[in-house]
């Protein structure tokens, strides 16, 4: 990778105009892997710039010609899939399989998703004597997180690419690589100049930019509720429109009707998944109160198969959480459960043989967590299960909907009417009914503080288009 220090900006990787740079640091190893750039005002003016004058020809582009660039990228993401594979394992400590099968074919899906989407696409329907046009809001601005960086950067480009619109993405610091391979298959792929561009930096100053600039039409970002807050306010004087996917407290309800060690065993694993970095992980697992007992013991089986170590093994089930900042606040969140009274059910000072250096830590589970502890309530993001136990199904709903996230949800039953009833009464944007994996198809994001929008599938593009009414265009009168 030679464009490590650079910016792809109008079609060419270039020199940015600040000597600022940031180190990147492998969470496994504590070791710098090496040193960004992180760009300023002035590197994205020049970016917004070549975003607005391509989007002049681009936003007119036909349905073929953005079928055509979606299929070149396709046919260029496959040939880096394992550089990408690498980048991720190393700079966000994704273990080695999970980037493999997971993390990098996960973006590479949401092309392949909106291509076959657009060829059927409407942009345009006739209403009475009158037409309602779909056409590209303008420049976006995206800003995507570290935990799935190719989901969320392939999520977001590829509808943006469909519905005509021009984009500066600013990718996590915490996890560039990956993204600046990312803009090498952009490249590759020959895209018309300024439809894509890649700038590096911080949230806190260039995404703050980004969402201040009079030149950016739209702001989409995926991260923390405090981080999506700051983007929304600071866009509101530009009335630009803004859709965020922020965080989550899934609730994972059981049902007495199910068997019931499989249910938990598969909640735990599934919590676990990632190291428990992503946003709508089945952090709260919700069981009849009476078989917490029973809980205990199967978590107890659960997490001797699940093995923390070295990313780059094969057969290791968790890496390490992204960083150190990370690393300190899981702990203090476990010293709060224990604090708090809650059962911890796994030892937190368990030794992670063979890692003397790496921000690891082990799967944490806490059972007897009533709703208001801290544990239950906020999100941890790392590897900490809460187990609470509910009297009635009603209670169950109450206690799933106590919280100030709706993104998704999870019931296990074996009697599908009675979770889809369940489903109805969750106030999340999505509800897995045991454990149904997701698909890119369907709609993605969240009720009250886990955002607004909804990215994947046809929805996705939709949140990168503006509508226009053309009144009385058949009207002869």
């Amino acid at each position: 990778m030679n464009n490590i220090n650079k910016f792809f900006i109008n079609g060419k990787w270039v020199e940015p105009n600040s000597n600022e740079t940031l180190s990147v640091i492998n969470p496994a190893t504590e070791e710098v892997i090496c040193d960004i750039s992180l760009g300023n005002q002035s590197d994205l003016d020049t970016a917004v710039a070549a975003a607005r004058d391509a989007f002049i020809n681009y936003s007119k582009s036909s349905k073929e010609d953005r079928l055509n660039i979606l299929e070149r990228i396709i046919s260029s993401y496959k040939k880096r899939m394992d550089d990408l594979s690498n980048a991720v394992t190393i700079e966000m400590g994704a273990p080695k399989t999970l980037s493999e099968k997971a993390q990098v074919p996960s973006g590479l899906g949401h092309f392949m998703q909106a291509k076959k989407i657009l060829e059927n696409f409407s942009f345009e329907k006739v209403v009475n004597s009158s037409i309602v046009q779909k056409e590209p809001v303008g420049v976006c601005g995206l800003i995507t997180p570290w935990n799935w960086p190719l989901n969320q950067i392939a999520c977001k480009v590829a509808p943006a690419l469909a519905a005509g619109c021009t984009m500066i993405l600013k990718p996590s610091e915490e996890a560039p690589l990956s993204a600046i391979i990312f803009a090498e298959i952009i490249e590759d792929a020959k895209l018309p100049d300024g439809i894509f561009n890649l700038i590096n930096g911080n949230g806190s100053e260039l995404g703050v930019s980004m969402s201040k600039h009079l030149g950016i039409d739209m702001m989409s970002f995926t991260g923390s509720t405090r981080a999506g807050v700051s983007v929304a306010k600071n866009s509101a004087d530009t009335v630009k429109r803004v859709t965020q996917e922020l965080g989550g407290k899934s609730a994972n309800i059981i049902l007495d009707d199910v068997d019931f060690a499989k249910a938990v065993s598969k909640g735990i694993f599934h919590c676990m998944n990632n190291t428990g970095q992503s946003c709508n992980a089945p952090t709260r697992m919700l069981i009849p109160a009476d078989k917490m007992d029973e809980a205990i013991n199967i978590s107890k089986e659960t997490v001797l198969k699940l093995k923390v170590g070295n990313p780059q093994d094969e057969n290791i089930s968790m890496g390490p959480v992204v960083n150190k900042n990370q690393f300190l606040k899981v702990k203090e969140y476990i010293s709060r459960g224990i604090e708090e009274g809650a059962t911890l059910v796994t030892d937190r000072e368990e030794t992670i043989k063979d890692n003397e250096k790496g921000y690891f830590i082990s799967p944490t589970i806490f059972a007897n967590v009533t709703k208001d502890m801290t544990i239950s309530k906020e999100e941890i993001f790392g590897p900490v299960l809460s187990i609470i136990g509910y009297h009635s199904e009603e209670e169950a709903i109450d206690i799933a909907n106590d919280s100030i996230y709706g993104l998704s949800g999870y019931i296990s039953s074996n009697d599908t009417t009675k979770a889809k009833q369940f489903a109805s009464k969750l106030r999340t944007g999505m509800v897995h009914i045991n454990y149904a994996p997701v698909d890119q198809s369907l709609p993605f994001g969240g009720y009250k503080m886990s955002g607004n929008g909804r990215e994947w599938g046809e929805h996705g593009i939709e949140d990168f288009l503006e509508t226009k009414a053309i009144i009385g265009i058949n009207n002869n009168t």
